[in-house]
């Protein structure tokens, strides 16, 4: 399965060689290695101590009381949210490291945080990258009914309200990962053959998915629970706030990449149609938007991932190097007349995000 197949996409296009050509230039004469180097490596204590040093502080009995309870596990969710997106994300890619080891040892850090990393590689690495925003076949518009985030999926009535309701869903995600979405995900690409294309099979990846999913569950709600002082309910409601805070915060930085108004949303039918071979990096642009590229803060946080247009262009080379590479990318598409889609700030991203929400659920 790939995008060349179903929408004879071309990296054969001169936009598509001379962007390529730029960039490995760049990265030869500044020595630079596709992959992470020491800056990245930096990002794996800091993170897991900003997921760990809370819950930490509440088995060791420094935090007991309901509000640090919750400011605790508040904490843990943005440190969920950010090891997802700058350790595990380069991982799974990867991108993370030279040595495949490590990177599959960094891709892990998706089963400690309840989640799977297979599920995630076939779910945003096959699907999501090679179909994007292709109706049907990018996982990330395929919304549940009450939903829509694409013009081409059905209009129904609650549509109207999603703008106010979505944001609501979007903190249930990685609560859905920890619990029955992944399982589901098992069986649909065990139907799909595409477990059989990462070399494993169903049996084999859910006996390893439950086991996971027990640790985790012990680790994180057995544990506080039954040896520590704090009240059981005080911490089911921190679990539920962890994963809401981890979710939003995933779902806003993915959101305000694709769903957004300045981004196409086609079909494979109206592709063949009307443009039937077109460039592959043409497609990423146009499926895609950046936000906030001059803030070095946010996207040490977010794993560069405000920086979607050149991740999508270049999955395989570590986020470190998106802020340069940026600026080579958005030369290139203006030299050669393509737009290249920009919010300047995070919450102008999320605010188009939410008016292409309005628009979809009235239009």
């Amino acid at each position: 399965m790939s995008s060349m197949e179903y929408l004879k996409l071309t990296k054969r296009d001169e936009f598509s060689k001379e962007l390529t050509r730029r960039v490995n230039t760049y990265l030869k004469e500044n020595e630079k290695d596709k992959t992470g180097s020491w800056k990245i490596s930096l990002k794996v204590p800091v993170l897991l101590a900003i997921y760990f040093v809370p819950y930490i502080l509440v088995l060791t009995g420094v935090i007991q009381s309901f509000v640090p309870v919750i400011l605790a596990t508040a904490a843990m969710g943005a440190g969920m949210a950010f090891i997802g997106l700058s350790v595990m994300h380069d991982a799974v890619h990867g991108s993370f490291a030279k040595r495949g080891w490590i990177n599959k040892l960094m891709g892990y850090s998706m089963e400690l945080l309840g989640g799977s990393s297979l599920t995630w590689k076939i779910q945003h690495n096959v699907l999501h990258h090679s179909f994007t925003n292709v109706h049907g076949m990018d996982e990330d518009i395929d919304a549940p009914g009450f939903l829509r985030f694409s013009p081409n999926a059905p209009k129904k009535k609650i549509h109207k309200f999603q703008v106010f309701y979505a944001w609501f869903f979007y903190g249930l995600m990685t609560l859905l990962w920890v619990s029955a979405k992944n399982f589901k995900e098992l069986v649909k690409y065990n139907k799909m053959n595409l477990l059989q294309a990462q070399k494993t099979n169903l049996q084999k990846e859910m006996t390893r998915l439950v086991i996971f999913k027990l640790v985790y569950i012990f680790y994180v709600i057995v544990v506080p629970i039954v040896f520590t002082d704090v009240v059981w309910w005080h911490w089911m409601i921190g679990f539920l706030i962890l994963h809401f805070v981890a979710g939003s915060i995933l779902a806003f930085v993915f959101q305000s990449a694709h769903v957004v108004p300045e981004a196409e949303f086609i079909t494979v039918e109206s592709h063949e149609t009307n443009n039937p071979e077109s460039s592959w990096a043409v497609h990423q642009l146009s499926t895609t938007a950046n936000f906030e590229n001059w803030n070095k803060v946010l996207t040490w946080f977010v794993g560069g991932l405000n920086h979607q247009i050149e991740h999508h262009l270049f999955p395989d080379i570590s986020h470190i190097h998106y802020s340069k590479i940026s600026v080579i990318v958005k030369e290139t598409a203006e030299e050669y007349g393509y737009r290249y889609n920009y919010h300047r700030t995070f919450a102008g991203a999320v605010f188009a995000h939410l008016k292409l929400l309005n628009r979809l659920g009235r239009a």
